[in-house]
């Protein structure tokens, strides 16, 4: 890699955004984003400002999790999390592998007919490429639907009953499947190539070398528009892929 060539996108095969968590309330009374799970990568929250809690069911129950400034928490593939805002709750979110969240990992839930249909669950996730006043209650009629399906998961769970855990992740792994190679590709080309780089470093340097060293660049990016998108959770805000500064 030259100076010419800096990466362009944030190192480490990892994607930042910050979040300011929905303040719509939903069918139970509580504010919050739509729940969802990540059937390939982790996630991390870093608390900026304001306060609530990440909702989240596993194979072993359901658990609530307080956040608070500088709270720092992350989860792994098949937890299913739910972020609920108590009181203006920002968060900048740390994704792992850059690129597979945007193109199907993240799986929302929906109710079990959605689940079951691959058309019927991409026309319930899929926000309009309309006008952007219509985008706020699409945004939050998919969030609605993926309540509808989280409540009957949660009570599931907090009665033991595992077995409709593992249906809504069995359901989410049929969704996903036939997208798996294009995953494996994307990360063939851009992520598996960052580890590579790092090996390629520390051999240099236990060799006593640095020729890398000589491709030091600073990156800056811009924010991407000048209004934040809608998510999953909430409002994103994203970043252009840098220039070298």
């Amino acid at each position: 890699m030259t100076a010419q060539q800096a990466p362009a996108h944030f190192p480490g095969a990892v994607a930042l955004s910050r979040l300011g968590v929905y303040d719509w309330e939903a069918a139970d009374g509580v504010c919050g984003g739509s729940p969802h799970m990540h059937t390939a990568s982790t996630e991390a929250y870093l608390v900026l400002s304001g306060t609530g809690k990440v909702e989240t069911i596993r194979q072993s129950g359901y658990a609530s999790y307080d956040l608070a400034p500088n709270d720092l928490l992350w989860f792994t593939p098949g937890t299913i999390h739910r972020l609920v805002n108590q009181d203006n709750l920002e968060i900048l979110v740390v994704m792992q592998n850059s690129g597979l969240p945007e193109a199907g990992d993240a799986v929302l839930t929906f109710d079990a007919d959605t689940m079951a249909s691959p058309e019927r669950y991409a026309k319930a996730a899929s926000l309009p490429g309309g006008p952007s006043s219509s985008l706020p209650d699409a945004a939050r009629a998919r969030r609605d639907a993926a309540m509808a399906g989280y409540q009957r998961i949660k009570e599931a769970a907090l009665a033991g009953q595992h077995d409709v855990v593992e249906q809504f992740q069995r359901d989410a792994v049929r969704l996903v499947q036939a997208r798996v190679p294009a995953w494996q590709a994307l990360w063939d080309k851009t992520i598996a190539p960052e580890a590579a780089r790092t090996e390629t470093w520390l051999k240099e340097l236990a060799a006593g070398r640095f020729s890398h060293f000589a491709d030091a660049a600073v990156v800056r990016a811009q924010a991407a528009g000048p209004e934040r998108a809608f998510g999953m959770c909430g409002r994103l805000q994203k970043w252009e892929p840098g220039r070298q500064a």
